[in-house]
């Protein structure tokens, strides 16, 4: 074997300019495919983390039918105190749940004594919700934070109603909602600070005390709208919403159907699709570095066995068995796919560290200058490099397979 790659690598070394040719486009393309996963996954990590800790969470629990109705935000379809005490007790029981958060959503009308417009609210307890979105108070982008995210008696409101209401930090408001047996009720709110909008100039999302919307809207008992979920770890959101639609299955209403509906991130945002196209470009890249390394290896191995005809035909005729042969030109094969991904590798690493050190923001949404941190891991390395040595001995087989089987009385009159 030790005879075989020495005679390889010398082989490669008699043609330096094409083997160093070959090789560089190798090391173009497993460049080129690392800092697109390294930069593409940084992104993608920055918009989900944008997502779900900003507003989402990661996994969120309903009562069957709600998410369908959501756009109305039907307090008739609000989780009953019993229910919510079976889902809090399911989440003790799923190792990976970092935190929970129960909510109150509803609508309401916001005046400033002059004009009136409306606004969706998200009522919450502030300091399990500080958990579960850690990003949310870094969104005040005036005001401050108050009993781990909003007092009682306040609130937060969203850049768009400050701006076209002329609403600022300690004015009094007032929200009037209406409750689920129809009746209005109405509560002076003094606001605490203004919360930046994630994406688009749309948002009309608010937040309040819990105790304050169970006051405004008149519940005399603990009922909720959702349970936001955060996972100790992004990778295992299909777990624990596994884990979770598994111990609420079981519950069923009295006719018979499913009380709990439970759902990951990705079925509530609509960013899902944009991770999902960030993943499809990855494989697409890829699919690229796998012809370009198909069709660079196969080539140069193509043209090593034609001009090395009357060679193999030499070492064919004194016994050479053909077993080695293939084995010799396979060799050649995969030293240049390991030269490439070696090379292309350090390079790689060394285009990242660069990258990081510019310290590149870029914006998302109406978020400005998020940092831009590019980082590739161990597991992504090892694929690619994989990839490219399983493709350089997929491209050196059917010339490797030729030279073995060639006639030595044919070879050896050839010219």
């Amino acid at each position: 074997m030790f005879s075989v790659l020495k005679i390889a690598t010398r082989n490669l070394m008699r043609y330096r300019r094409r083997t160093l040719l070959t090789a560089l486009l190798i090391t173009v393309g497993v460049m080129a495919v690392l800092l697109f996963v390294s930069v593409s996954g940084s992104f993608k990590a920055m918009m989900v983390g944008q997502i779900t800790d900003s507003m989402l969470g990661h996994v969120q629990v309903h009562r069957k039918g709600y998410v369908a109705s959501i756009d109305s935000l039907p307090l008739n379809l609000n989780l009953k105190p019993g229910a919510v005490a079976k889902v809090e007790k399911a989440l003790k029981d799923i190792p990976g749940v970092a935190a929970s958060s129960p909510r109150v959503k509803f609508g309401a009308m916001f005046s400033n004594f002059t004009e009136t417009t409306n606004i969706r609210l998200n009522a919450v307890t502030p300091d399990r919700e500080a958990a579960t979105v850690p990003l949310l108070p870094k969104r005040i982008s005036e005001g401050t934070v108050e009993e781990g995210l909003v007092a009682k008696g306040k609130i937060l409101i969203p850049a768009l109603l400050a701006k076209g209401m002329k609403v600022g930090i300690g004015d009094t408001v007032v929200l009037v909602a209406t409750n689920r047996d129809g009746s209005v009720n109405g509560r002076t709110f003094v606001v605490q600070g203004v919360l930046d909008a994630i994406s688009g100039p749309g948002g009309r999302d608010g937040t309040i005390h819990i105790d304050d919307a169970r006051t405004l809207l008149r519940m005399s008992e603990g009922e909720i709208s959702e349970i936001a979920v955060r996972v100790s770890d992004v990778g295992a959101v299909n777990r624990v919403t596994a884990a979770l639609e598994t111990a609420l299955g079981g519950e069923t209403n009295q006719q018979g159907k499913p009380v709990f509906e439970v759902h990951g991130w990705e079925k509530l945002s609509p960013f899902a699709s944009i991770a999902r196209m960030i993943d499809l470009l990855t494989l697409f890249v890829q699919v690229i570095l796998v012809a370009i390394v198909l069709v660079s290896v196969m080539n140069v191995m193509m043209m090593a066995v034609f001009e090395r005809i009357r060679e193999i035909g030499t070492i064919a005729a004194i016994g050479t068995p053909p077993g080695t042969i293939l084995a010799l030109f396979l060799t050649e094969g995969v030293l240049l796919g390991i030269v490439g991904a070696v090379i292309g590798t350090a390079a790689s690493l060394i285009a990242i560290a660069g990258i990081n050190a510019a310290q590149l923001t870029f914006q998302f949404g109406q978020q400005d200058n998020l940092p831009l941190h590019a980082a590739t891991n161990p597991g992504s390395i090892a694929l690619i490099s994989a990839i490219v040595i399983g493709v350089a001995v997929f491209g050196s087989l059917q010339p490797a397979w030729r030279a073995s089987r060639m006639d030595p009385n044919t070879a050896l009159r050839h010219v």
